[in-house]
């Protein structure tokens, strides 16, 4: 197996960062393929704690090529802010880093529309992080965006501005009563000549890298960002994210055939969380979520909102199995339960007198279904510091076998705690 795509299986935050990052030990390349800066990969390398946003999380290991794909939005000024900050914690990038030339850009009108968009929806707001992902997307669609190759062209940068100010500026201004003002318009395309220069070393072709990579028997590990259920199209729309996180999104999203991909591992928590409104059948209130959020650190890493917490919800994991095409899951954060008194695993819900086990496409179905659970016995040992399966107490391991039967996948890997050395592995990922 040469190139795998790492998913997450439920809402985002499942830990990809830690995997990722331990993964690219073995790999050659790794390439992130959809989302933006609202991503959060945190890797925990010795004593120093990393958080990524655009960035893939292999740029820790030496001699890895890391590439953004084309599915990507990106954040000039993020970008670059990720890469200084790197740099002076003495974490190279000349020569490592790529970023397809098509990949759309991220501008201060978008994250204006971002922000004005979810204050007018009140109520039904969708959680957005407001950093102009959504409005980016959405002008990449309306075929209006602008994508790296025109930031490095300033006639071209110059010319795509001028339409897309006139647009956005009828539109801000009938709806929000705001504008972008004509020293704001100059300003901003000065500021993105500036990132072009800065960026056009790392411009390239990463559709035919890749392939070429991949011609070479090369490994590659496939990035996604954010979860299976935040996906914009099998997702809990609309409280999702504006690209495909899941496994097909790394063939759209780099420019990849689909026969090309050996593997999809799902990055799973031992629990379920999520950030931002939308339905969560397991979400515990009070003062057991409470306890988990502080005992897991369960705050977002690119908003620092708390997450929801929740019990593990066998039923979205399996549902993530079917839409990736999971084989392999990692299970991450179960040292955080350790010491609970018992624990709870949602195998199914109830829907007025029906009992589902497959997960409803229906949001107002799921909005009104009622988790059913079994219980399980919990363990109260420490778990961090264990090296090998067999030594894990037996309630855990009857946790794990309980999660791989109703989901169909198997667990290859667990994490015990944040750092590299807390992980046990069962199989190995790359043959």
């Amino acid at each position: 197996m040469s190139n795998i795509v790492v998913v997450g299986s439920q809402w985002g935050d499942e830990g990809k960062g830690k995997i990722t990052d331990l993964l690219s030990e073995e790999s050659h390349i790794v390439v992130r393929y959809q989302g933006g800066c609202n991503a959060g990969h945190t890797v925990v390398k010795g004593e120093n704690k990393y958080v990524f946003h655009l960035i893939p999380s292999g740029i820790l290991h030496e001699g890895k090529k890391c590439f953004i794909g084309s599915g990507v939005v990106i954040d000039p000024g993020e970008l670059l802010a990720e890469m200084d900050g790197l740099r002076k914690q003495g974490i190279g990038i000349e020569g490592k880093l790529f970023i397809d030339s098509k990949a759309h850009v991220v501008f201060p009108y978008h994250k204006m529309l971002d922000e004005k968009k979810e204050e007018k929806r009140g109520k039904n707001k969708i959680g957005t992080t407001k950093r102009g992902i959504g409005p980016t997307y959405l002008d990449k669609n309306a075929r209006c965006g602008i994508r790296m190759s025109d930031l490095i062209d300033e006639n071209v940068l110059e010319e795509k501005l001028k339409n897309n100010f006139k647009e956005k500026n009828e539109n801000l201004k009938k709806i929000y009563n705001v504008d972008i003002s004509a020293e704001e318009q100059i300003s901003i395309l000065n500021e993105y000549i500036e990132y072009g220069k800065k960026l056009k070393g790392n411009i390239c072709d990463v559709s035919l890298l890749i392939h070429q990579a991949i011609e070479r028997n090369e490994k590659i590990l496939f990035e996604g960002a954010q979860g299976t259920l935040l996906d914009i199209d099998h997702g809990t729309y609309p409280y999702v994210t504006s690209s495909s996180p899941i496994a097909g999104g790394a063939c759209t999203g780099v420019g990849v055939g689909p026969t090309k991909i050996d593997k999809v591992l799902g990055i799973t928590k031992a629990y379920t969380t999520r950030v931002g409104e939308g339905p969560f059948p397991t979400e515990m209130l009070g003062e057991m979520g409470e306890s988990i959020r502080k005992k897991g650190g369960e705050y977002g890493a690119t908003t620092g909102r708390p997450r929801r917490c929740g019990w593990f919800d066998a039923v979205v994991v399996k549902y993530a199995v079917r839409v990736n095409g999971m084989e392999s899951m990692v299970i991450t954060k179960i040292d955080v339960l350790s010491g609970m008194e018992k624990l709870m695993i949602c195998t199914g819900y109830q829907y007025n007198n029906e009992i589902m086990t497959d997960f409803p496409s229906n949001l107002k179905i799921l909005k009104d279904c009622k988790p059913i659970y079994e219980e399980m016995d919990a363990w109260s040992e420490d778990i961090s510091e264990i090296t090998t399966y067999d030594k894990l107490p037996n309630q855990l391991k009857s946790y794990v076998a309980k999660i791989e039967k109703l989901t169909g996948a198997k667990v290859a890997i667990v994490s015990v705690g944040p750092k590299r050395s807390q992980t046990i592995i069962r199989e190995k990922i790359f043959k």
